[in-house]
């Protein structure tokens, strides 16, 4: 199982939730901005998770609208998500960012080039900074949005303020 599966079992473990919701809670969360997660991953998630027993939903109508699956735990569900709970928490960290594949290359191209190539990284950063930065007030005193949920914007920021002066330290060997 991977960490989609945790993501699916651990809002469903909150509250009981179509797959719909839980896209939708993903994309107002932005998790995918930190996890990989799509919304077809989603739908196809929830749906491997009822046929492996960790999920049961029901079939609800509300007004006029097509029914819909809400997805709740079920016992095994329960187990499985505390067991990776303890599994991810217990693996190695690794910090994958696709920008170091240019990084490790940048010698590879005239100065100018090797130039270009970190200015965008710049720019995506602070673009990056920027957005979390947004988020961080926006969702401050939302009484929605959990602390939990709070610490991993935070953490992110600050990545983000690393990264960002990382950057410049590469930006001034390059000359």
């Amino acid at each position: 199982m991977a960490t989609i599966d945790l993501i699916v079992l651990g809002m469903v473990k909150k509250q009981p939730m179509s797959a719909y919701d839980i896209q939708k809670l993903v994309e107002y969360r932005n998790i995918s901005k930190w996890v990989k997660i799509s919304t077809p991953s989603i739908y196809k998630k929830v749906i491997q998770l009822e046929e492996k027993g960790l999920l049961q939903s029901v079939s609800v109508r509300e007004n006029h609208m097509p029914e819909k699956a809400v997805y709740s735990l079920t016992a095994s569900g329960e187990q499985a998500f505390e067991r990776l709970m303890q599994e991810i928490s217990a693996q190695p960290i690794r910090i994958f960012l696709d920008f170091n594949a240019v990084v490790v290359n940048l010698d590879s191209l005239p100065l100018e080039a090797q130039k270009a190539c970190i200015a965008s990284i710049e720019k995506n950063v602070q673009e990056l900074k920027s957005y979390l930065e947004e988020n961080l007030r926006e969702k401050e005193n939302a009484p929605q949005v959990p602390e939990t949920g709070m610490a991993v914007l935070q953490q992110q920021f600050v990545l983000a303020e690393t990264i960002e002066a990382w950057v410049a330290s590469l930006k001034s060997t390059l000359r």
